[in-house]
Parts: structure tokens; sequence; C-alpha cells
């Protein structure tokens, strides 16, 4: 099953430094039918406005992936982590007991960022922050983990819950397949580009809900950069 969500039947908010889409019921967008998929509670795609950002607010229980797909964002936190993650690179924010940081956009340009949270499995652990970049290159006709529940996963930011944020960069016309596990629930987002997943054709950041598919074959129509969370159900 593929549920294709395109981008204009999103949830959404403009508060003019921030212009938010929400893949997933969030804030003032409540839609009983997209309430989360699997362990994946949250996809938001945020425009964030020069010298501008989220202040200082909290978090707890909560694995809170950020994505950047355009310039740049910088944390802070009451933990002494200070960060700035660019784009294409990946930041992991582990609530746990509770965490409160600030993520701006110190850019003379716009960032734009996927937000990414994930149910953990466990709750009232330790709070945690960290950031790694990912050469887009690296990328290149295959998906690599980012960040990771699973130990196998050696190279990608820890995760504590059973799931994977993945990431891949494909030239129009090649293709790659991902094999999704019984019971499995994934969640693929084309940050740029065009693809076609197993038949559904997917533009720039439309989303697509899929579970009971053996295997995702995944061709690109055009030049496209992918985000995927596949997650426990």
């Amino acid at each position: 099953m593929i549920e294709r969500r395109s981008f204009d039947s999103l949830g959404g908010a403009d508060h003019g430094w921030l212009k938010a889409k929400h893949h997933f019921s969030f804030a003032s967008y409540n839609d009983p039918g997209r309430m989360g998929w699997g362990a994946l509670r949250v996809w938001n795609d945020d425009t964030i406005a020069p010298q501008t950002g989220f202040p200082p607010h909290s978090h707890a229980d909560m694995e809170i992936i950020t994505y950047v797909r355009e310039g740049a964002i910088t944390h802070k936190d009451n933990l002494g982590n200070v960060g700035r993650t660019e784009a294409g690179d990946v930041q992991v924010m582990s609530a746990g007991s509770g965490i409160t940081h600030s993520e701006y956009n110190l850019e003379p340009g716009t960032t734009r960022i996927f937000q990414i949270w994930i149910i953990p499995d466990g709750r009232g652990q330790p709070p945690s922050w960290g950031a790694r970049p990912f050469p887009r290159g690296d990328r290149s006709g295959r998906f690599v983990a980012l960040a990771s529940g699973f130990k196998e996963d050696t190279d990608a930011l820890p995760l504590r819950t059973n799931a994977r944020v993945l990431g891949a960069t494909l030239k129009a016309g090649e293709s790659i397949e991902y094999a999704l596990d019984a019971g499995r629930h994934a969640y693929l987002v084309p940050s740029s580009g065009s693809v076609e997943i197993n038949g559904t054709r997917l533009d720039t950041r439309d989303g697509a809900a899929i579970r009971d598919e053996d295997v995702l074959r995944i061709s690109a129509i055009e030049d496209a950069e992918l985000v995927l969370v596949d997650t426990a159900a």
C-alpha cells in the first residue's frame, strides 16, 4: 500500500518568519486520518526567514531529527551544546527526560528543513544532542543511514527507537531498491526532484505513506534527493 500525500494537501501555517507544512497533525492542524505513521509522529517542512527561528522551548520523550535542505540551522540547548548544521547534514536531539533548546537561522538567506519526530522505545532517559555531515555525493545511487536505532548502522547518528532515517540522491533515469521488512511502516519524501515508487509518482515535497510492500523500487524521473523513514508499526 502506497498513499501519496501531495504537498498541496498538507496542513500548514504561515507565521511570517516561519512557513510550515505538516505531513501529520501538528499544532493547530488536526486531521484524525493523519496522526502519525507507525512510530513516526511528526514530519514538518519548515521554511525559516533569515535571522529568525525557534526561541528556547522544551521537549521530553521524543527523538527529533532535523534534516537541513537549504541554508543552515544553529542549535543551542541547556546541556551546553551549540552547533551549526548545514544543508544536506543532520542533527538528532533525544529529548529524553527533558531538554530546552533553540533553533535559529543565523544565515543571510532562507533556511529550509525537514523536522522529523519519532516516538522513542523508552521514556525518561538522559537527553542528548549530536550532529554530523553527510555529503550528498556519498549517497549517490544508494540509501545511506543518517540516523538509526540499529547497532549495525555504525556511521549513523544514534536513535533511541527501532527506526532508521535514510537519505539518497538519484540522477534522472537511475533506480534503487529498498527492502521493507514485514510489519514495518515507511514514509518517503523527495526533498527535490520527482520519482516513481512502485509506480506511484511523487514530486518535490510530496509524501508517501507505505506499508505491506516487500520492496520499494524507486526510479528518478528527474534528479532527486530523497529522505526515507523506516519505523516499527
